[in-house]
């Protein structure tokens, strides 16, 4: 049986995972062996960031909602659950973007939850 070699294999595995630590810094972007770690740790910092992200958002959010809705005497709470009593269909973010740039508008939507 014929001998063979996994050269060109071996070869084009580690040209893809330097393209992969392209921009890195120090030995991770030239050394086979270090980029491949931190190639590890960076694909698992990116998946746990990705569920990170939406969490940080919606904390924001909130703040903002609480924000504006102390301003007109009702906690963020209240003004949560008096939006779900109403059936008002407005999430957390369309939210938080009215009680930032539109004060006006946000006030009426209080108003409206609170009668």
């Amino acid at each position: 049986m014929a001998r063979t070699k996994s050269g060109t294999a071996t070869i084009k595995k580690r040209k893809k995972i330097l393209q992969y630590t392209k921009g890195f810094r120090w030995g991770r972007k030239s050394k086979f062996r270090s980029a491949k770690e931190a190639l590890l740790h960076s694909w698992s910092y990116s998946f746990r960031d990705r569920k990170v992200r939406k969490r940080d958002f919606r904390r924001m959010w909130q703040i903002k909602i609480n924000a504006a809705t102390r301003n007109e005497g009702v906690s963020y709470s209240d003004f949560i659950h008096l939006l779900k009593k109403k059936e008002v269909g407005l999430n957390r973010k369309m939210l938080a973007e009215i009680a930032e740039n539109h004060p006006d508008i946000f006030k009426e939507v209080v108003s409206f939850v609170k009668e």
